[in-house]
């Protein structure tokens, strides 16, 4: 939800780079002309809370993890009279807010040692999964398994929902005619490098997790799936996701 200061700004910048109506440039944004044409308390100069909003601005610059109840605290600490609404009001009108902390992303654990290269079939296997949507939009995830050596489709998986166990479960069943690769590499989705696959892999087969920020190292891409299976596949879950539940 967009907030009157941001309808306004954003009102001032189409009649300022554009030069059209104030009439127009309201309707395009969505802003009521006579809320337009009142200016804002903090653009006024008889703001009554200037002062406070500058103190709320230093404060948030000077402790950037705080929030407005402990601004709000301090202020009152310091002899402002004021409530928590106003003071509430006054952060979410200057922007100010608590930066959300970037969750780290889990990288995987490699067990084969250093930098691994197929020199013979079945020595190393590439996965990895590319991404598309069905007619209604639903995402669909295609799992593909190469021989690295000798550029050899293995197998793959089609679905909108694919989890570490049948990752699991389909390595299991090309490993019964061919047998189990030495190293099987892959990138740090959350797929391959969940607890599951660790412990599935720890007596099996050497693990050979990319660096983050390096794509295509995987070999698997999707001139490396054949065509027919894919377009296959995709079909087939396609029709299955666009039938309407009942």
């Amino acid at each position: 939800m967009v907030s009157p200061r941001a309808k306004r700004a954003a009102t001032e910048h189409l009649i300022a780079t554009m030069g059209v109506w104030v009439r127009f440039a309201c309707r395009v944004v969505g802003l009521s002309r006579s809320t337009f044409a009142v200016p804002h308390p903090d653009q006024t100069p008889e703001d009554a809370d200037a002062r406070l909003r500058t103190w709320l601005c230093a404060n948030a610059k000077k402790h950037p993890r705080w929030g407005y109840r402990r601004a709000h605290h301090d202020a009152r600490a310091q002899g402002w009279v004021v409530n928590h609404k106003k003071t509430q009001r006054l952060w979410r009108e200057e922007g100010l807010g608590v930066p959300q902390r970037r969750r780290r992303k889990r990288v995987g654990a490699s067990t084969a040692a250093g930098q691994v290269r197929a020199v013979s079939p079945d020595h190393v296997w590439g996965i990895d999964f590319q991404f598309d949507r069905v007619e209604d939009g639903q995402a669909l995830k295609v799992c593909s398994i190469i021989d690295e050596h000798t550029r050899e489709s293995l197998g793959g998986l089609t679905g909108t929902s694919i989890t570490g166990e049948r990752v699991i479960t389909l390595i299991d069943q090309i490993a019964t005619v061919r047998g189990y690769p030495l190293v099987l590499r892959s990138d740090n989705g959350p797929e391959f490098v969940c607890d599951a696959v660790a412990d599935w892999a720890k007596n099996r087969i050497g693990l050979a997790f990319i660096p983050p920020g390096t794509p295509g190292t995987t070999d698997t891409s999707n001139r490396s799936t054949p065509a027919s299976a894919t377009n296959a596949s995709t079909s087939t879950v396609s029709t299955r996701c666009s039938t309407p539940r009942s």
